[in-house]
């Protein structure tokens, strides 16, 4: 089981998310726990203020310090490993490595960023890590945190129904996933490839780790540099690039 606790001035945004689909079974089952925490319950003031002008002047909202730090004091347990993440478009690119790194921890704290920015001492003193989902900027950290909870839950054993499926998804391997297909065998003449229909397991694992390579090399070449390619695996990529299929 994997808690995730997340830190956000709009906490209703995640209703949805949550209330649907894989991520629900889940929660329903025990088998992933989210607890929404809104940042104005932890401020101190009447108007239950979160955010305020920068000093030094400039456009936009910051967001205080006090109600993150009052939050993460009332929420973080003491002594223990859980690590507090960030939402900002500063942070590394989350990949499905940092995902798995995640998959392991029991706890995970995910504070979602708003307004023009945050007040620096958040950044320095009371986070682990931050993380980015893109570089392309939003209005605040709350779907790069629904992104992060989907992405790190379909890690949890009994999440998906099929465990085999994770393995095989797009980026699991170092390489993008091939084509899949399904019924009807037939439609408007389009067929599905024959060696799908074969029952023959050996040639249909050839063919879809051929098609994963094909699709990697046409779409995203540059993750063949982190992948640990067996001899096979070069074999294949050259027939690919000789015979000119990348087109």
């Amino acid at each position: 089981m994997i808690v995730f606790d997340i830190l956000s001035v709009f906490p209703e945004m995640f209703q949805s998310t949550l209330g649907n689909s894989l991520i629900k079974r889940s929660i329903d089952n025990g088998l992933v726990e989210v607890n929404l925490h809104n940042i104005r319950n932890y401020t101190r003031d009447r108007h239950r203020t979160t955010d305020d002008t920068p000093y030094g002047g400039g456009g936009g909202m910051v967001m205080k310090v006090e109600p993150v730090a009052n939050a993460l004091k009332a929420i973080v347990p003491t002594g223990g490993k859980t690590p507090v993440i960030l939402l900002s478009p500063q942070g590394e690119t989350l990949k499905q490595k940092i995902v798995e790194e995640l998959s392991q921890c029991s706890r995970v704290v995910l504070i979602c960023g708003h307004y023009e920015g945050i007040d620096e001492r958040i950044r320095e003193h009371l986070i682990d890590r931050e993380i980015s989902i893109g570089d392309y900027v939003l209005s605040g950290g709350e779907l790069p945190a629904m992104i992060v909870v989907d992405s790190v839950s379909r890690l949890v054993p009994g999440f998906v129904g099929n465990s085999d499926s994770v393995l095989y998804d797009s980026f699991s391997t170092g390489l993008l996933e091939g084509p899949h297909y399904t019924r009807p065998r037939e439609y408007e003449n389009w067929g599905v490839p024959e060696v799908l229909l074969s029952g023959h397991q050996k040639k249909i694992d050839e063919w879809r780790r051929r098609e994963s390579l094909k699709r990697t090399l046409q779409r995203r070449p540059d993750m063949l540099k982190q992948v640990d390619l067996t001899e096979e695996d070069k074999r294949m990529i050259q027939e690919l690039v000789g015979d000119s299929e990348l087109v």
